[in-house]
């Protein structure tokens, strides 16, 4: 599971560049072939290194794609409701501990290599899904210009020259769509239909293809410099966001992981721990979408409440070594649920408030690929915690003061703001 949690915030950085480059569509559609082929290539595993490319490293990979996907297009379908809309749309990450006795009882049914089986036809329903994914277009002053070129480069110089009624000096437009979605500036070829015949002749061809391998080139370029793009490390708010979203990623893990353990050393029966992951998740899920509504009226900046949701999270896990009874424990996951849930709900609004000029695809990118080393190294520091110390309070401890810190940053966005207003 740390490997498939880790692996959707690593490719972050890639995941951009491949949504530049094929469209957010497509790279939904290749992500959930990546989760699905995952899954079924593991029924067939005969080893653990085996099992931790196909079951980790390519499910991992495939739901960074689905994620950053969807998190993209979640912000260019919504802009005043951005807030609940995201809040619904990951409000089902809240009910996975659902999956635990599902896939139990998959497993006593088909064995594990038909859970998986199941599992890889259960996510090959990403892909018709993927499939609803429709571009946004934004009508301008030239599309009907637009359109018109689009229209003569259709018919093509060819069918243009068998018929009579083509004025000869009427001229078409041809563009190059791979620059086109890769963002860089297209140059049109303007070709007269007087010279529609010796077009595809001679030393123009040579020159047509000339033009189409620079253009190639010019996009292998172009992604070369969006995989090593240093800009946004000049922006501040970057700094204040992947500071939060790191911090916050290693703490959310911990509590997570060892809630059950926890239970478990205070002598509280195994049926009664699993009620308490199973009301911490539903809780976070209602919570989420309160906090979207909440967040949507826009009464203070969002990123207030984030910052305040932050602190709740980490005082509510500084207190939580003193809850040693059952009743108590239901408490701590209760409140940890509702401020856990609030906080989650706002990291992309938050984003997108923060971004500014820097586009969301390579903001979050870059940013989750800092968290996905914060997500494979605080399970561990947690386990190495319990180990010293033989108790699982550490662990808590340091999951609430990762919760304090990851609110720091926040105090400092006015004086980014101001900052950046002075360069303006």
């Amino acid at each position: 599971m740390g490997m498939d949690d880790c692996g959707s915030f690593f490719p972050g950085p890639l995941v951009a560049i491949i949504c530049d480059i094929l469209g957010e569509k497509t790279t939904s559609i290749l992500g959930a072939f990546l989760v699905t082929g995952g899954y079924l290539i593991s029924s067939w595993a005969t080893s653990v290194p085996f099992l931790c490319v196909t079951m980790g490293l390519l499910p991992g990979l495939g739901s960074a794609f689905l994620y950053q996907v969807a998190a993209v297009v979640t912000t260019k379908y919504f802009k005043k409701r951005l807030a609940l809309s995201t809040a619904i749309a990951r409000s089902g990450m809240g009910l996975t501990f659902l999956l635990a006795p599902f896939t139990k009882f998959l497993i006593d049914l088909y064995d594990w290599t038909g859970a998986l089986t199941l599992f890889g036809a259960i996510a090959l329903n990403l892909v018709p899904s993927s499939m609803l994914l429709r571009p946004i277009h934004i009508k301008t002053e030239n599309s009907g210009i637009k359109d018109k070129g689009s229209s003569l480069s259709a018919r093509g110089p060819e069918a243009c020259a068998t018929e009579t009624h083509c004025d000869e000096t009427e001229e078409s437009t041809i563009k190059d769509s791979t620059t086109q979605k890769a963002g860089l500036p297209s140059k049109n070829l303007i070709v007269s239909q007087n010279q529609s015949e010796e077009f595809y002749n001679g030393p123009n061809r040579n020159r047509l293809l000339l033009k189409s391998n620079e253009e190639s080139d010019k996009v292998i370029s172009w992604s070369c410099k969006q995989l090593f793009d240093i800009s946004l490390f000049r922006n501040p708010f970057f700094y204040i966001f992947t500071w939060s979203f790191l911090l916050s990623q290693l703490a959310y893990f911990i509590p997570t992981f060892h809630l059950v353990a926890r239970a478990k050393t205070l002598g509280i029966d195994i049926m009664d721990a699993s009620y308490l992951v199973s009301v911490a998740g539903i809780l976070e899920t209602v919570s989420q979408i309160i906090s979207g509504w909440v967040a949507d009226q826009n009464w203070i900046k969002k990123y207030h409440y984030h910052k305040s949701y932050l602190i709740l999270c980490g005082i509510t896990n500084l207190l939580a070594p003193l809850a040693t009874t059952f009743p108590l424990l239901m408490t701590y996951t209760i409140c940890f649920a509702i401020f856990a849930g609030g906080y989650l709900a706002l990291i992309l609004p938050v984003l997108v408030d923060l971004c500014r000029n820097s586009t969301v695809n390579r903001f979050l990118g870059l940013a989750s690929f800092f968290a996905g080393m914060a997500v494979l190294s605080g399970p561990p520091i947690a386990g190495w915690l319990y180990d010293y110390t033989q108790t699982y309070n550490g662990s808590f401890y340091f999951s609430g003061i990762c919760y304090l810190l990851s609110s720091v940053s926040f105090f400092f966005v006015p004086l980014a703001e101001r900052r950046t207003n002075s360069l303006t």
